[in-house]
């Protein structure tokens, strides 16, 4: 993993962040209540949405954007415990959390099953599931491509698979989807979704 990934995902993400996708997160977002699990927090842009919660614990095993995220923590308005870990295990116990958030990191977990049956673990029943990522398109020919590119991307851009059919994942783990917005021609989708074990 590259030292620069971290630094340059931001700038390259800015243009995106100023515009649908701040609103996608803050709507999200805010849907979180009581204490939240957040996966792969990165550089912390998620933070300054959360305003009704009681605790956010935020994973993120990337060291170099957990420190970047160190300003975005202290501007937050609700308490917000960084740990530096891996979404496929979890340091926490059984029925913990109320809510989970997950913005663009499932392209990147290297066993996102794995991952999926983790969050199911330490959420309580009926908790809330909020994720957005970007996913691999139905339309046939972009979807090559995104195969094509997929293998360079990965190296490059801090194990991203912009292939990774993320809603079939989902679908499969039992994770009770209701809410699902696509964006961008289906390249992007918003989920809202609940933990039903």
């Amino acid at each position: 993993m590259g030292k620069w990934f971290p630094r340059f995902y931001d700038i390259a993400m800015k243009p995106l962040e100023n515009t649908r996708f701040k609103k996608i997160r803050a709507r999200l977002i805010g849907k979180a209540t009581g204490r939240v699990l957040e996966i792969g927090s990165g550089s912390g842009v998620n933070f300054s949405y959360y305003l009704n919660v009681d605790q956010v614990d935020a994973i993120e095993p990337n060291p170099l954007m957990s420190d970047l995220s160190h300003k975005s923590i202290r501007n937050s308005k609700v308490s917000i415990r960084l740990h530096q870990v891996n979404a496929e295990k979890l340091p926490f116990a059984d029925n913990t959390f109320d809510s989970v958030v997950a913005t663009l990191v499932f392209c990147t977990i290297p066993n996102p099953k794995q991952a999926l049956k983790e969050i199911q673990r330490v959420c309580k029943p009926g908790a809330g599931i909020f994720i957005f990522e970007h996913v691999k398109m139905n339309q046939e020919l972009l979807a090559k491509l995104q195969d094509a590119l997929t293998p360079l991307w990965e190296k490059v851009c801090d194990g991203c698979h912009l292939n990774r059919d993320t809603l079939r994942l989902l679908k499969e783990s039992g994770i009770d989807l209701g809410k699902i917005d696509y964006y961008y021609k289906g390249l992007f989708l918003a989920v809202e979704a609940t933990n039903n074990k």
